[in-house]
């Protein structure tokens, strides 16, 4: 009977440090997928696992798996004999993550008319408030972080946990253009007209509206984000 309970005891153990090892690995999985998604670690930098094991004071074990978790996730790229790099987004592919997002992001418009209530609604115009404030005051980083809580916000309540993850997945790996840099000057009032536009949609219980103003808010976003870089590119005299 003592050796039952001896070996329950170092199965106990074994789960508990399974459990603690899982635990680190996802907390350096969050910890570097801030440092991309700010840009600390910018695309095409390499990950140096001794400097981050250094930094973060761990081994490079979990350091490894987290890189995994996020190379699955599409923000890190892992090449033989080199090493794992931040993601860099080409022009065209941005593009195409933006016409997807479009329509993932016109159905949550969709699904979130059925489900809307006072309480959302308050809550929505909450933040266009909050936006339109930031936007006066010119507060571009304010603004952007903001701006994506409104965004998550708007998917979470549209109650498909599927449709929100592959959403988050494409605002991640767009993330990796930039963004930020999208927003400027006088984008941030009609970006946020464009989200009272979606607010009314929703409010009037038109699913076809929501649906048209969620899918054209992200479309203008592309052409804002086009418009971007092609200024970027123009010679300058």
């Amino acid at each position: 009977m003592s050796d039952e309970i001896a070996m329950q005891d170092v199965n106990a153990a074994a789960e508990a440090e399974a459990d603690r090892s899982l635990s680190l690995t996802v907390q350096t999985e969050r910890r570097l997928e801030h440092l991309i998604l700010t840009g600390e670690l910018a695309p095409g930098e390499r990950l140096n696992e001794l400097e981050l094991s250094q930094r973060f004071g761990i081994s490079r074990g979990p350091l490894r798996e987290s890189m995994q978790a996020l190379h699955a996730k599409g923000l890190v790229e892992m090449v033989r004999n080199r090493g794992v790099f931040v993601r860099a987004i080409s022009t065209e592919e941005a593009m195409e993550l933006y016409d997807v997002r479009a329509a993932v992001f016109g159905l949550a418009g969709r699904l979130l008319t059925d489900r809307v209530n006072d309480a959302m609604l308050a809550q929505m115009h909450a933040y266009l408030d909050q936006l339109e404030d930031l936007a006066s005051q010119r507060d571009f980083d304010s603004y952007y972080r903001a701006n994506l809580a409104f965004h998550d916000y708007l998917i979470a309540a549209a109650g498909n946990s599927l449709l929100a993850a592959e959403y988050r997945s494409f605002v991640n790996k767009l993330h990796l253009c930039r963004a930020r840099g999208l927003v400027q000057a006088g984008g941030l009032a009609v970006s946020n007209r464009e989200h009272r536009e979606m607010v009314d949609a929703i409010a009037s219980g038109d699913k076809l509206r929501a649906q048209e103003a969620f899918f054209r808010h992200v479309e203008r976003a592309k052409l804002r984000f086009r418009s971007t870089l092609e200024q970027a590119a123009a010679p300058r005299n």
